[in-house]
């Protein structure tokens, strides 16, 4: 099965934010985009279908972010207004402590999970559980465990891989600390390098769980962005690194090429697995090189001219690696 390769909305911009009008445009002549990756923020959904229609670029895919025992109701509110614009695919972003103020247990997760599964099959959308900063996910331990206590249910578990939020803690001891991971890593009992043989990334890809890969690189404990703090003045978390080398003045540190590769490496395993996989869920993928302080906030390189290099690289990637099952093919014929 193809894909539908799509760009994050808050990735539609060089340096400063366009309109909902010129993104779309953008999308279109770049002509490596399927569709348009954002859930229309409220009050703007007719801005968003004008928009969609008159450039042919569909909304397929989007997100938002929910507090357990709070968001249940705006999650059926967003989950229709996704389908009203023709979206497939809301990716739920579920915080790590619950409402009532202690940290959400597997139970309650499971819980959140399949509300949303039944309220979303009855809209017509699916929906999946991202592995995110700031969220549940961030423990990689619990995800293993979660999908396993949702598919007992009889349910299927859909997982969002954003790759960049394991990468970012590889050999970095300050977010390791962020999820209470570190011991484990230091251990052996939790593994997130993906050239290591039993690495976390290689269980989700093992699981044939993923229905929507994230493409951003990070570099492993690679640089804070100085150019948009957060509120405070403190800075954020090293979430993005460039594609591709900026040009002089637009990136802060000198650029390495070895920093992305970890990135591609888990692309190509996730592809290999699809190929190889007669019923894997993979169907979306979108690039995210994004703005704010966690990733790309004030830049000064286009953030849209990174997200394209990206799906160019991502579509030939995908070429080669089935090329690869040919070449296999014709020298096994005798």
């Amino acid at each position: 099965m193809e894909f539908s390769i799509g760009c994050n909305g808050r990735g539609v911009m060089h340096v400063e934010p366009v309109s909902v009008d010129e993104q779309f445009r953008m999308i279109r002549d770049s002509g490596v985009f399927d569709h348009f990756d954002r859930m229309p923020q409220h009050g703007q959904e007719q801005e968003y279908l004008r928009a969609s229609e008159k450039y042919g670029v569909p909304i397929r895919t989007g997100l938002w972010s929910y507090v357990a025992g709070r968001d249940e109701a705006l999650l059926e509110q967003n989950l229709r207004l996704c389908k009203s614009v023709g979206g497939e695919f809301h990716n739920i972003m579920l915080y790590n402590n619950h409402a009532e103020g202690h940290v959400i247990t597997d139970s309650e997760i499971v819980d959140f999970y399949l509300h949303a599964y039944e309220t979303s099959q009855k809209i017509g959308i699916d929906i999946g559980f991202e592995v995110h900063i700031y969220m549940w996910s961030e423990d990689f331990r619990r995800i293993s465990r979660v999908a396993r206590q949702v598919e007992a249910r009889g349910v299927p578990f859909h997982f969002v891989l954003d790759h960049s939020h394991v990468l970012l803690k590889v050999d970095n001891a300050e977010e390791q600390d962020a999820s209470g991971i570190r011991q484990d890593v230091e251990t052996g009992r939790l593994i997130i390098d993906p050239y290591e043989p039993g690495n976390v990334l290689d269980e989700w890809i093992d699981m044939n769980m993923i229905q929507w890969l994230q493409i951003r690189p990070v570099s492993p404990n690679g640089p804070k962005n100085p150019w948009q703090l957060k509120e405070g003045g403190t800075y954020g978390r090293a979430c993005q690194y460039p594609f591709f080398r900026p040009a002089p003045g637009e990136w802060h540190v000198p650029w390495q090429a070895y920093r992305v590769e970890p990135c591609k490496e888990v692309v190509r395993r996730v592809l290999r697995h699809h190929r190889d996989t007669a019923d894997s869920p993979l169907r979306y993928i979108t690039t995210d090189m994004i703005d704010m302080p966690d990733y790309g906030g004030g830049v000064r390189y286009s953030l849209f001219e990174q997200n394209v290099a990206i799906a160019e690289w991502f579509r030939h990637a995908w070429s080669e690696i089935k090329a690869e099952t040919s070449a296999d093919t014709q020298a096994a014929r005798p």
